[in-house]
């Protein structure tokens, strides 16, 4: 993957010098599964993980800044990977009659105040739709690498193309008519819908992949994307982290159906054929 002919994205906020106090942890993105694992290998139970998650509550008022923001090499990658975002889906907008809103990119450390309420770093990266913002901590890329096996530069960038699958799914309205039927699930099937948004940002992510021409893409490349999708399987990471797989709890689906959909999204390019919500068979 090459960045040199990208631009950094005007839309990303630095907050590793601000420190938000209390609130609630917020929670959604790929980097959940990481937290699961750590408690699991600890011997507690990562469902109270995962509900912790979905609690998101308004937060309280974030301090100022303490310092200055930090401009470094992961906060450029992240900015470019943004950028490649932007032109690729307002293009893909355009061709559909449509015109696509930037989301915000928050690079944070530790913790960060969102719209959906107050983050923990464990958490992973995550986008909230009540403010139409990515999060990101870069150390997760850390933990990625280390903990998952899932390292590589495109990989990298498959995690926040991932994420502004989500803001795609919230411009479509497809997040809104999803939360508001979630209210009448019970949890199994909470968790089922949950899947199939996941497997559809994946989906995004790949025909992201397949747009994004400046990036000079290689199978290299996409084995990377391919790898990390297969290490955060909820199968894969469930075996990894209790030695044993609970289907009924999966919430992002399994490694398998990661990678098709990922697959499926860069070899189509098309957003039409990425009903994953209505699809019979993911």
């Amino acid at each position: 993957m090459r960045l040199d002919e990208v631009e950094e994205s005007s839309n990303v906020e630095d907050r590793r010098g601000s420190i938000p106090k209390g609130g609630a942890i917020a929670g959604g993105g790929i980097g959940l599964l990481v937290i699961v694992i750590i408690v699991s290998l600890l011997g507690g139970d990562p469902q109270q993980v995962i509900d912790a998650s979905r609690t998101m509550q308004a937060g309280a008022p974030q301090s100022k800044t303490s310092a200055a923001p930090i401009n470094d090499e992961a906060k450029m990658f992240v900015s470019k990977i943004l950028k490649e975002t932007e032109d690729v889906w307002t293009d893909i907008f355009r061709e559909n009659g449509m015109t696509y809103q930037k989301p915000n990119l928050v690079v944070f450390a530790d913790r960060v105040e969102s719209g959906c309420g107050i983050a923990d770093a464990g958490v992973g990266p995550f986008y909230c739709p009540a403010d139409s913002k990515v999060y990101i901590d870069p150390t997760f890329y850390e933990t990625m690498e280390r903990q998952l096996g899932a390292g590589g530069d495109f990989a990298q960038a498959y995690v926040v193309a991932h994420e502004v699958g989500h803001h795609v799914q919230n411009l479509l309205g497809t997040a809104a008519k999803v939360d508001s039927a979630r209210r009448r699930m019970s949890e199994k099937q909470f968790n089922q819908i949950s899947v199939r948004m996941e497997l559809q940002a994946d989906f995004y992510a790949g025909v992201w992949a397949k747009r994004a021409k400046r990036l000079k893409l290689d199978r290299q490349d996409i084995e990377e994307a391919m790898n990390a999708a297969t290490q955060i399987g909820d199968d894969t990471l469930q075996q990894r982290g209790q030695g044993y797989v609970e289907p009924e709890k999966f919430t992002h689906g399994t490694s398998a159906q990661r990678v098709r959909w990922f697959m499926k999204g860069y070899q189509s390019g098309d957003i039409r054929d990425g009903d994953t919500i209505s699809a019979r068979s993911l």
